[in-house]
Protein backbone atom coordinates (compact mmCIF):
# COMPACT_ATOMS: atom_id res chain seq x y z
CA UNK A 1 0.00 0.00 0.00
CA UNK A 2 1.21 3.65 -1.34
CA UNK A 3 2.17 5.99 1.82
CA UNK A 4 0.29 9.37 1.79
CA UNK A 5 2.32 12.33 0.62
CA UNK A 6 3.44 14.12 3.96
CA UNK A 7 1.76 16.47 5.18
CA UNK A 8 3.20 20.41 5.29
CA UNK A 9 4.88 21.84 8.11
CA UNK A 10 1.42 23.41 9.05
CA UNK A 11 -0.49 20.77 9.34
CA UNK A 12 -2.13 19.17 12.28
CA UNK A 13 -0.82 15.52 13.15
CA UNK A 14 -2.71 12.32 14.82
CA UNK A 15 -1.17 10.98 17.29
CA UNK A 16 -0.32 8.09 15.29
CA UNK A 17 1.71 10.68 12.75
CA UNK A 18 3.49 12.16 15.32
CA UNK A 19 4.47 9.18 16.92
CA UNK A 20 5.64 7.60 14.33
CA UNK A 21 8.11 11.41 13.05
CA UNK A 22 9.50 11.26 16.82
CA UNK A 23 9.63 7.13 16.97
CA UNK A 24 8.50 7.26 20.56
CA UNK A 25 5.24 5.07 21.11
CA UNK A 26 1.87 7.11 21.31
CA UNK A 27 1.46 6.22 25.13
CA UNK A 28 4.64 7.56 25.66
CA UNK A 29 3.27 11.02 24.21
CA UNK A 30 -0.04 11.00 26.36
CA UNK A 31 2.01 10.53 29.60
CA UNK A 32 3.91 13.13 28.07
CA UNK A 33 0.49 15.67 28.11
CA UNK A 34 0.29 14.51 31.48
CA UNK A 35 3.45 15.71 32.99
CA UNK A 36 4.23 18.82 30.57
CA UNK A 37 1.15 21.12 30.90
CA UNK A 38 2.26 22.88 27.93
CA UNK A 39 1.76 20.37 25.52
CA UNK A 40 -2.14 20.33 25.17
CA UNK A 41 -3.07 19.11 21.92
CA UNK A 42 -6.67 19.62 20.40
CA UNK A 43 -8.72 17.19 21.34
CA UNK A 44 -12.13 16.27 19.42
CA UNK A 45 -14.78 13.46 19.56
CA UNK A 46 -13.97 10.47 20.71
CA UNK A 47 -10.52 12.27 22.30
CA UNK A 48 -8.93 11.82 19.03
CA UNK A 49 -5.83 14.22 19.50
CA UNK A 50 -4.54 16.84 16.63
CA UNK A 51 -1.28 18.15 17.51
CA UNK A 52 -0.45 21.31 16.17
CA UNK A 53 2.36 23.03 14.91
CA UNK A 54 3.61 24.10 18.31
CA UNK A 55 2.57 21.08 19.73
CA UNK A 56 4.52 19.46 17.38
CA UNK A 57 7.67 21.68 18.05
CA UNK A 58 7.41 21.21 21.77
CA UNK A 59 7.09 17.41 21.37
CA UNK A 60 10.36 17.77 19.50
CA UNK A 61 12.11 19.07 21.97
CA UNK A 62 10.70 17.38 24.78
CA UNK A 63 12.12 13.77 22.80
CA UNK A 64 15.68 16.03 21.90
CA UNK A 65 15.96 17.21 25.61
CA UNK A 66 14.82 13.50 27.12
CA UNK A 67 16.34 11.05 24.67
CA UNK A 68 19.46 13.09 23.42
CA UNK A 69 20.15 15.46 25.90
CA UNK A 70 20.31 13.21 28.51
CA UNK A 71 17.84 15.17 30.73
CA UNK A 72 15.04 13.22 33.43
CA UNK A 73 11.49 13.86 33.57
CA UNK A 74 11.70 16.71 36.40
CA UNK A 75 14.79 18.11 33.95
CA UNK A 76 12.18 19.19 31.52
CA UNK A 77 9.55 20.38 33.87
CA UNK A 78 11.74 22.92 35.37
CA UNK A 79 13.53 23.69 32.14
CA UNK A 80 9.84 24.19 30.02
CA UNK A 81 8.94 26.35 33.64
CA UNK A 82 11.95 28.67 33.15
CA UNK A 83 13.33 27.41 36.71
CA UNK A 84 16.18 26.26 34.23
CA UNK A 85 17.43 22.88 35.20
CA UNK A 86 19.00 22.08 38.95
CA UNK A 87 21.92 20.33 37.64
CA UNK A 88 23.59 20.67 34.08
CA UNK A 89 22.77 17.07 32.27
CA UNK A 90 25.66 15.00 31.21
CA UNK A 91 25.18 13.96 27.76
CA UNK A 92 24.99 10.33 27.38
CA UNK A 93 27.23 8.95 24.59
CA UNK A 94 25.35 7.48 21.54
CA UNK A 95 27.38 3.90 22.27
CA UNK A 96 25.93 3.58 25.76
CA UNK A 97 22.24 4.26 24.48
CA UNK A 98 22.54 2.10 21.60
CA UNK A 99 23.51 -0.86 23.67
CA UNK A 100 21.31 -0.19 26.22
CA UNK A 101 18.60 -0.90 23.51
CA UNK A 102 20.29 -3.80 22.96
CA UNK A 103 20.28 -5.06 26.07
CA UNK A 104 16.61 -3.96 26.44
CA UNK A 105 15.60 -7.87 25.79
CA UNK A 106 18.17 -9.88 26.91
CA UNK A 107 18.94 -11.50 30.25
CA UNK A 108 20.77 -9.93 33.07
CA UNK A 109 24.34 -10.77 33.17
CA UNK A 110 24.55 -10.13 37.02
CA UNK A 111 28.67 -9.70 36.72
CA UNK A 112 28.24 -6.83 34.66
CA UNK A 113 25.54 -5.09 36.40
CA UNK A 114 28.45 -5.51 39.64
CA UNK A 115 31.07 -4.59 37.18
CA UNK A 116 29.30 -1.27 36.28
CA UNK A 117 27.47 -0.35 39.51
CA UNK A 118 31.23 -0.14 41.22
CA UNK A 119 32.24 2.03 38.09
CA UNK A 120 29.47 4.36 38.86
CA UNK A 121 30.19 4.13 42.90
CA UNK A 122 33.86 5.08 41.83
CA UNK A 123 32.66 8.57 40.26
CA UNK A 124 30.24 9.50 42.64
CA UNK A 125 33.23 9.14 45.59
CA UNK A 126 35.12 11.25 42.90
CA UNK A 127 32.48 14.16 42.36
Amino acid sequence: MARPPAKGEGAFRTIRELSEELDVPQHVLRYWEQRFPQLRPLQRAGNRRYYRPDDVALARRIRNLLNDEGYTVKGVQRLLAGKGPAVEPRPVPAASREAAKRAAGEAIDREAVARIRDLLAQALVRD
